[in-house]
This record gives C-alpha cells, structure tokens and sequence, in this order.
C-alpha cells in the first residue's frame, strides 16, 4: 500500500508553473473565502444589535455621551435646527435614483447638546440645478437613532474656493464640522425616523447584508476547489503522457 503510494506521488508531475500560481493563488482564495466569513458574521452581529436596539424605548440625548457604545441606540429630541450649516452627502442612491442625504446641526434643548442629524434622502435628477429642501424654523419633536459606520470613513476635503453652505461633500465626520464652527458636539451622526421636517428615511442598516459575504465565501472555496482539482489533473495527465511516450520510445528501442 505504502509503495504504490510513494509510486503515485512519484509519477505526480504538475510541472514547475503551474506548481508556483498555486502555492501564490491557492492560500490567498482560501484566506478570502475566511475574510469573507468573517465580515458576514460581524454583519450579522451588527443587524441583530439594530434590531434589538432599535425596539427598546427612546433614551435622552443627555445619556448619549455616558454610554460606551451608543451604536443603534434610539432618541427622543426637541429642539431646533440650524439651517445655515446644512451638509448634503453626495452619491446616494435609493432604488436606482440618484439623490444626496441632508444633514444638518440640531441642537437639543433638553441637553443642551449639539447633534449632527440626519434628515434623510432626498432625489437630485438635474445636477445643473441644487437639490431643493427646507429647513422647518419652529422647534420639533422627533426620533432618531445613532449611526456608527462599520469603518473608517473616508474623508475628502471641501475645495476652499466651494466652502459655502450649504456644503456638498461625499462624507462627514462630525467631529471635523464641530471643529468649524467652533462647537462642542456629539461624536456620531444620528439618522432620524419618519417625522417633522424629515425626508426619505428608509435607511438600509449595512450596504452589504450578511448573506452576500456567505455567497462570496461560498464562490471562493469552489473557486479554490476547482484550481486544486486542475493542479491535480494537470499532475496526473502530465504523468501519464510522460509515461505512455516512455513505453512507445523504449517498444521502438527493442
């Protein structure tokens, strides 16, 4: 048993380049396939928190900054928007339509605190024309619910010579629009739900649903599954072509 099987391995000749794109490619699919796992179950994670945060009860934006993670918590606020430094995000798309999401200050009279809330999305069919929104002056009532991304966002800077309000950037840090205007803020942005002075506010809760990271997992490992099944078929076909042209040579010889 052991010799034929020492005699099988010997007569496995892959061939030199195909040897090396596998030792290259064989352990960075495999190692995607798991990355992808991994970011299907941190989303899934991330789902089931929204859902169970976002059932409980609204809290005071007062308990926002005691809280050592405030991701999906609910919030009941009044108080007022400032209209003058209002952001609108660029780029976003809901069902195919191009649109941008309106952000702006709020600052809660409760707390005294400064939020940066999101007022949801509106459509922008005409680029040659600004997006067209208002801004309610009387102070409102409603809910929200703290947004953290789940990375880093990328950040690009405003052109100096377009630094009017309002601004159009493609992302926003709170922490960057606090420290323009000089105000101490709340760290997160907040997403608000439907209510006064609030747009489209269907928001989806990751970009990408846990069951698409498992069906990127699954195309990885059938894709390494098939590059191994080729290196192996490769070895053997090789082995046996060498093989058959070596008994004809030496039927020939004789």
């Amino acid at each position: 048993m052991k010799s034929s099987i020492a005699s099988a391995i010997q007569r496995f000749r892959p061939g030199i380049a195909p040897t090396l794109v596998v030792l290259v490619l064989l352990p960075l699919m495999v190692g995607l396939g798991f990355w992808q796992l991994s970011r299907g179950h941190e989303k899934q994670l991330m789902v089931d928190s929204y859902a169970e945060r976002r059932a409980a009860e609204p809290v005071g934006s007062a308990q926002l900054d005691s809280m050592a993670d405030p991701a999906f918590r609910r919030v009941h606020l009044r108080g007022q928007f400032d209209g003058e430094h209002s952001v609108l995000l660029d780029n976003r798309m809901r069902n195919g339509k191009a649109g941008v999401e309106l952000l702006q200050p709020f600052h809660d009279q409760a707390s005294g605190l400064w939020l940066l809330l999101n007022r949801g999305w509106l459509p922008w069919p005409d680029r040659r024309a600004p997006p067209v929104f208002s801004t309610p002056e009387q102070p409102v009532n409603l809910d929200a619910w703290v947004y953290v991304a789940p990375g880093e966002t990328f950040q690009l800077h405003a052109d100096p010579a377009t630094t009017h309000w309002p601004r159009l950037l493609t992302a926003l840090h709170p922490a960057t629009l606090w420290a323009e205007l000089g105000r101490s803020g709340f760290a997160y942005e907040l997403r608000a739900e439907a209510g006064p002075g609030t747009y489209d506010t269907t928001w989806p809760i990751v970009a990408m649903g846990p069951e698409k990271h498992l069906a990127y997992a699954v195309q990885w490992f059938a894709m390494t599954l098939a590059l191994l099944s080729l290196y192996l078929y490769l070895g053997w076909h090789n082995a046996k072509e060498k093989h058959h042209g070596s008994g004809h040579e030496s039927t020939q010889h004789v």
